[in-house]
């Protein structure tokens, strides 16, 4: 295992590296995309196992929905992606340790949530299209659900449900990062993933898809505003779970301790060299 000032050099080296994918946007286009796509996946099996337990009152819902979301972010650290929840403590990392300025951050931060929205909305158009989301289904049931809860929770509540998510997707992140085999590494971020998800906390880049498909099946509470309303306050929590709480306070606990001054001999005790040292430190005469 890394040790934390380790992992904290290696998340500073990749802040370095996704700052330098962006200025190839065709590039950072395509891995946003995909990673948006990728955590569209995990609301499908969500909606998909977690709806026919939903239809007949199961409480162990919930449960089986986060045990089996964990696949979305399993498949963005294996394949491959640029997903913005992670990026929050990963960009955070970097400006504080001064591998990135925090402006270039910033805008790296919000090019990646584009590019996740613009893969979301691929997913939820092909979803779509198959009709596995339709209105008489349990997958498609489950949807509207989530929609109507998210709609009814407050902002404070979208925000703090995002500050709790991402806390979550980036210690997964952040403890997968110090783990050296690939089960431990899955181990930790289905764990991390079940919890949020079993807790019913929000995840920015998720709720993406959840949205654009009750927007093109349309659902009744969702809207074009209601969609907004989520992405910012949640959006917001997320940053503060994954930046401040993740990010920041792991930079915090690695930081180096200062160097102590060796105390210096007082002249009731001078400072004397063994002769041994004396002896090479002097040249020998020729």
């Amino acid at each position: 295992m890394l040790t934390v000032g380790e992992a904290l050099e290696y998340q500073t080296h990749a802040a370095r590296t996704k700052s330098d994918l962006a200025r190839r946007p065709g590039v950072y286009l395509v891995n946003t995309m995909l990673a948006g796509l990728y955590i569209g996946l995990g609301v499908v099996i969500m909606a998909t196992a977690g709806g026919p337990l939903a239809d007949a009152g199961s409480g162990f819902t919930p449960l089986v929905q986060g045990l089996v979301f964990g696949v979305a972010l399993t498949i963005v650290v294996v394949a491959g992606g640029e997903l913005a929840t992670s990026a929050m403590m990963v960009f955070t990392q970097g400006a504080m340790r001064g591998a990135i300025s925090w402006g270039r951050a910033g805008a790296t931060l919000l090019a990646c949530l584009a590019g996740n929205l613009l893969g979301a909305i691929l997913l939820a158009a092909v979803l779509r299209l198959s009709g596995a989301f339709g209105p008489d289904t349990p997958a498609g049931r489950m949807i509207a659900s989530m929609i109507e809860h998210k709609a009814a929770e407050t902002g404070t509540e979208l925000f703090f449900r995002g500050v709790m998510c991402n806390l979550m997707v980036c210690l997964a992140i952040w403890c997968a990062g110090r783990l050296q085999t690939e089960i431990a590494k899955i181990v930790v971020i289905f764990a991390c993933v079940m919890v949020f998800i079993t807790s019913g906390f929000d995840h920015v880049v998720a709720n993406m898809t959840t949205f654009s498909l009750g927007l093109m099946s349309g659902m009744p509470d969702a809207t074009v505003v209601e969609f907004a309303r989520n992405v910012l306050f949640v959006g917001l929590g997320n940053l503060v779970g994954g930046g401040l709480l993740v990010g920041a306070a792991n930079a915090v606990a690695a930081a180096p301790a200062r160097a102590t001054t060796d105390p210096q001999p007082t002249p009731a005790e001078p400072a004397v060299a063994a002769p041994s040292a004396l002896a090479d430190a002097v040249p020998t005469p020729r």
